[in-house]
C-alpha cells in the first residue's frame, strides 16, 4: 500500500465499484475481489484524467473525480508498461502507446535492442465518503521481457500488451495465458490482492 490506511471508520457493506469501461479489467478484478468476498459492480463512469508521469497521482485524481460523480465507494485503476530499453517509455502514456502504435509499434522500437526487460505496474485507488480528499492506493508490479513477436492462445481476443509481455518465471505472454493463470503474475492482481486485504480487514462489517 502507498498510503497508510486506518480502521477508525465502519464498513456499510462488502459492496464496492470499479470505474472503467474496460470489460477485460472488470473481469480480472471481479474475479479476484470475488473470490476474497468484496462484490464489485462495474461503472462506465470515467474520472477526470490528468497528464502526469506518476501513476499513482493520475489514479488518485480520477478516483476522487469519479466519486463525485457518483458518491460510492469506488476504485480506478492506472497501469504502464515501463521498458528498460527505451528509458521507459510508454510508462503512464501506455494506453496511448497502444492506441496510437499498437504492439508492432512496440516490438518495432525495439528490434535492435538486446535488452528486453519490462516491468508492468498498476496503481488501485478507492474512495468513499471517508477519503474523498485523501484516496488510498495499493501498487502492484510484473516483471518481465517483452517477446520479440506476438503471442496469444488462438481465437482468444487480444488485450492490450498481453501478447508481448511475458512475465518472468514463465514461457507464456500474458495473452496465451488463462485468466486464472495471469492473475498469479499479473501486476494489476497484485495490487487488488493489497487493496482486498485491507477492505477485509480495516472496517467492520
Amino acid at each position: 500500500m502507498l498510503k497508510n490506511a486506518n480502521n477508525e471508520f465502519p464498513l456499510k457493506g462488502k459492496m464496492i465499484f470499479f470505474a472503467t469501461a474496460n470489460t477485460n479489467k472488470f473481469n480480472e478484478a471481479r474475479r479476484i475481489l470475488g473470490n476474497l468476498g468484496i462484490g464489485v459492480g462495474m461503472l462506465k463512469l470515467k474520472g477526470d484524467e490528468i497528464q502526469s508521469e506518476s501513476l499513482q497521482e493520475i489514479a488518485e485524481k480520477s478516483v476522487q473525480s469519479a466519486y463525485k460523480k457518483c458518491g460510492l465507494p469506488i476504485i480506478v485503476e492506472d497501469a504502464g508498461l515501463f521498458i528498460d530499453a527505451l528509458e521507459g517509455f510508454p510508462g503512464p502514456y501506455a494506453a496511448y502507446a497502444y492506441k496510437t502504435i499498437h504492439n508492432s509499434g512496440i516490438l518495432k522500437l525495439l528490434e535492435t535492442k538486446e535488452n528486453r526487460n519490462a516491468t508492468f505496474q498498476s496503481i488501485i485507488s478507492y474512495c468513499d465518503n471517508q477519503t474523498p480528499l485523501d484516496p488510498l492506493s495499493f501498487f502492484g508490479q510484473s516483471k518481465g521481457v517483452i517477446t520479440s513477436q506476438e503471442r496469444q492462445e488462438p481465437g482468444k481476443p487480444a488485450f492490450g500488451f498481453d501478447p508481448i509481455f511475458q512475465p518472468n518465471n514463465s514461457s507464456k505472454t500474458f495473452a496465451e495465458m488463462t485468466m486464472q493463470e495471469k492473475n498469479s503474475y499479473s501486476h494489476r492482481a497484485e495490487a487488488l490482492n493489497k487493496f482486498a486485504q485491507w477492505y477485509k480487514t480495516s472496517f467492520v462489517p
